[in-house]
């Protein structure tokens, strides 16, 4: 970018943007290797080129410098050049030189606190300043330069360029939850590139909140290898998934948190373009709504898979209070006939006190006499103080056979 040069001032501003190089195409007309022009290129290309056919690379090992100001991507690093020349036959003194980026929503030192303050610029002289700052915002940026200096006859001269660009997103992030059994939760993460260009993929890490400690399911075994091989590149529109596994923290479960909003931490994504340009992307905390439980909440410790016909089961299954008050509870046991669903023991008897936020486990024995894949139901537990019942079916699945080797 240039500033067009004002005739008033003794003073020329320019601002060019520091950016890699990127290879040079060579497009190539292919030719008949049998004519004249196709003998002498399969001779020159032995000598300059080293390859017998250099028609079929059109990408040639010499490097361009940007011919544009380009693409700027949320996350990249903006690094860009202020040069300040003395165009005139004169001298000019006390020059200072400011720069701020503006943006829709604030605006951004990118000097010092005070202008730097160059005591004098000899005439065909020149002072260059190099600035930069990782944005952070998508939008319009505007870089404004300030100049001012005083002339030999004493008068104080300012002028200020500005010069717009955009800023692109360069991928987008789409998370889901699934939510499990004892507060875990799994988080699918999508990234897409939606560049026009390849990006490879340096690290992307899930970031936990304080009551979460995470896993990430993205590596084979314990090692370091990812599961997506050796090749981190992401072409243009490509989408790559993620999952971590997140449990809460032992001894710290904050049960009112985690029945509310849970903020569940936040991901650091980390990237390089095809010249090794380094981008990076923080999201916002990331929030979901965790399931409601009512009440009581009724989970299924443990149960066997498969099951001899009319042999005894045993289930644990777990009771926690998700309310602030203490609670007396019963319990009531149906049996269905109609699936061949008896429960062994007691069918009903009192559990006593369940303190706020606390839990208690509950054995059971249960016995089939029909085969096939029969559910666990008719589980019924009561809050004696409001007279109300909770009914819990179908918490489970039982194979059950003839007989089991």
């Amino acid at each position: 970018m240039e500033a067009g040069k004002d005739r008033e001032h003794l003073l020329a501003l320019k601002v060019m943007r520091l950016t890699k190089p990127s290879f040079f195409s060579d497009p190539r007309l292919p030719v008949d290797p049998h004519d004249l022009t196709g003998s002498l290129q399969h001779t020159m290309s032995g000598k300059i080129w080293a390859v017998e056919s250099c028609d079929q690379f059109p990408i040639s090992d010499l490097l361009t410098l940007p011919q544009s100001f380009g693409n700027i991507f949320l996350g990249e690093t903006f690094t860009s050049c202020i040069s300040i020349h003395n165009e005139s036959d004169q001298l000019a003194k006390d020059v200072a030189i400011k720069a701020d980026l503006q943006t829709s929503s604030q605006r951004v030192s990118l000097s010092a606190n005070t202008p730097e303050v160059i005591q004098e610029l000899a005439p065909d002289a020149s002072i260059d300043d190099v600035i930069s700052h990782e944005v952070k915002e998508l939008g319009t940026h505007i870089l404004v330069c300030a100049v001012s200096y005083t002339t030999l006859l004493g008068e104080k001269l300012y002028f200020r360029k500005f010069f717009k660009f955009q800023v692109l997103k360069p991928i987008d992030v789409k998370t889901k939850f699934y939510n499990y059994e004892d507060e875990m939760v799994y988080l699918e993460v999508q990234i897409q590139n939606i560049t026009s260009s390849l990006i490879c993929m340096e690290k992307v890490v899930l970031e936990p909140s304080a009551l979460y400690s995470v896993k990430n399911l993205n590596t084979v075994n314990t090692s370091q290898k990812t599961t997506f091989g050796d090749i981190a590149y992401l072409g243009p529109l490509d989408t790559r998934q993620f999952l971590y596994c997140l449990h809460p923290v032992p001894g710290s479960t904050d049960w009112t948190a985690l029945h509310g909003v849970t903020v569940i931490g936040k991901l650091d994504i980390i990237w390089k373009s095809n010249m090794g340009e380094k981008g990076r992307l923080q999201t916002s905390p990331l929030q979901r709504m965790a399931p409601g439980h009512g009440d009581i909440r009724f989970e299924l410790i443990s149960s066997p898979d498969v099951a001899e016909l009319e042999k005894t089961l045993h289930l644990t299954c777990k009771l926690t209070n998700c309310v602030e008050r203490t609670m007396e509870l019963g319990l009531s046991l149906q049996n269905y006939h109609q699936i061949g669903l008896l429960w062994c023991g007691i069918a009903n008897k009192q559990l006593g006190r369940l303190e706020a936020n606390s839990s208690m486990e509950l054995n059971l024995k249960i016995l089939y006499t029909k085969p096939g894949l029969q559910s666990i139901s008719g589980i019924r537990v009561t809050d004696t103080f409001l007279k109300r019942t909770y009914e819990y079916d179908d918490i489970g699945q039982v194979l059950v056979m003839q007989s089991v080797c």
